[in-house]
């Protein structure tokens, strides 16, 4: 029941995603679109896995500056640059979570941590990424050689594809076999240790996908504003998303959507305010995690479910 419910909010989701130019700058939906599938790769792993890690920027940015190289050096099309930035993203998750899962709890934040900080120097020296001026003016190719990218319109819905194809990758996952094992190590796992399961090998797993998936956004949005910087990489850009997931609702379906949605729309409306948009994202944080203990859609959730509850009583 849960699953078709799931289902049918994405679909009149896509619904609106389809028709949504027709109101709202398309550059502003593609942003929202991007770090949507961000948040929703990192409450993948904090949310079924109960792994939170404080350096995700690490596969974002690497693959935006990947995928933002391949495009207007290689002269790669924007869906090999997407897939070269995701598959680079996979293979530096691989690594990074062999060594991370090791550990548990703060441990496992700050070896995380480390290792984007690591890789945030190294793409301060690379020669590729130009250091503080980033990867610039990436073209905007023709997507399969049919629809044409420079046009924000063709490339909005071209990014809506991408994230489609991103929340259903979620989606099933969570509500697979695979899922189902990865929800009980984030309750207890030395019950899943004694159930006989490879504890290890699923958090491995589960943190590949989680990079990939952060990988595919930050190659999409460097194909979107034509750019790949530092900022892409450095670990405010972890900071921010684990704030859209918290906002949104952690462990839930439409949480880390509907968080990205908020705090992508504050940074644009608020930019005006300079420095105090953080002041004011820091007031809006603290009021929600005050008010709603589970995030927006969380405690939604709750909600509804105590009204079910009530009925069947």
């Amino acid at each position: 029941m849960t699953k078709n419910r799931d289902l049918l909010i994405f679909a009149g989701l896509m619904v609106i995603g389809l028709v949504a130019p027709a109101v709202v700058y398309p550059v502003f939906l593609m942003k929202v679109l991007c770090f949507a599938l961000f948040a929703l790769a990192f409450n993948l792993l904090i949310g079924y896995v109960g792994l939170l890690s404080f350096g995700h920027a690490m596969f974002f940015g690497a693959a935006a500056y990947i995928a933002a190289h391949t495009v207007k050096v290689w002269g790669w099309t924007p869906e090999l640059g997407i897939l070269a930035g995701t598959l680079c993203a996979a293979l530096l998750g691989f690594v990074a979570g062999l060594l991370a899962i090791r550990r548990q709890g703060i441990y496992f934040a700050m070896v995380t941590l480390a290792l984007a900080q690591m890789m945030f120097f190294f793409c301060v020296q690379a020669p590729f990424t130009h250091g503080e001026d980033g990867i610039q003016a990436v073209p905007r190719r023709a997507v399969l050689g049919l629809i044409d990218t420079t046009k924000d319109l063709n490339l909005y819905y071209v990014v809506l594809i991408v994230f489609a194809f991103g929340f259903l990758v979620v989606w099933r996952t969570i509500h697979s076999p695979f899922g189902q094992i990865l929800k009980a190590i984030r309750e207890n796992e030395p019950r899943a240790i004694s159930l006989g399961y490879r504890v290890d090998q699923y958090k491995l797993l589960a943190f590949v996908l989680s990079a990939a998936l952060a990988g595919m956004a930050g190659a999409t949005k460097a194909m979107v504003f034509q750019l790949a910087s530092l900022t892409d990489v450095a670990w405010q850009m972890s900071g921010e998303v684990v704030l859209m997931t918290l906002v949104g609702g952690m462990g839930t379906v439409f949480g880390p959507i509907v968080g990205a949605g908020i705090i992508v729309t504050m940074q644009n409306y608020l930019a005006g305010f300079g420095e105090w948009v953080l002041v004011i994202q820091g007031a809006i944080f603290v009021v929600v995690v005050m008010a709603f203990r589970k995030g927006i859609v969380g405690e939604i959730q709750a909600w509804w479910q105590r009204r079910q509850a009530r009925k069947s009583a």
